[in-house]
């Protein structure tokens, strides 16, 4: 169900690449919940819509780059698509179809 990163730090110590779970107990579980759902997302990889891949990754804050195509696109701190942005390109859509027909 979790997966873990590690990173060594010396020969036989290593530290778990996790915010959420090098915080420990403090700030409260919904907070560390909330940050975990946040670094999973900004650290996975999304799907394309130009090559077709699944290689766009975060480069910056809003700034995604597929590894494939090499095209940038601007997006969401911590997903590639906000939610706002679903719904507008959605009524945009829904619209030009309207003016078509």
């Amino acid at each position: 169900m979790f997966t873990f990163k590690f990173r060594w730090v010396s020969s036989l110590k290593f530290q778990i690449l996790n915010l959420s779970l090098n915080s420990g107990t403090r700030y409260g579980a919904s907070l560390r919940k909330q940050i975990k759902k946040m670094e999973v997302s900004q650290h996975s990889k999304f799907f394309c819509e130009f090559c077709g891949k699944y290689a766009v990754k975060r480069k910056a804050v809003g700034i995604w780059g597929c590894k494939d195509c090499g095209k940038v696109k601007a997006g969401g701190a911590y997903t590639l698509n906000t939610a706002s942005a679903v719904t507008v390109r959605s009524t945009i859509r829904r619209l030009r179809e309207q003016t078509e027909s």
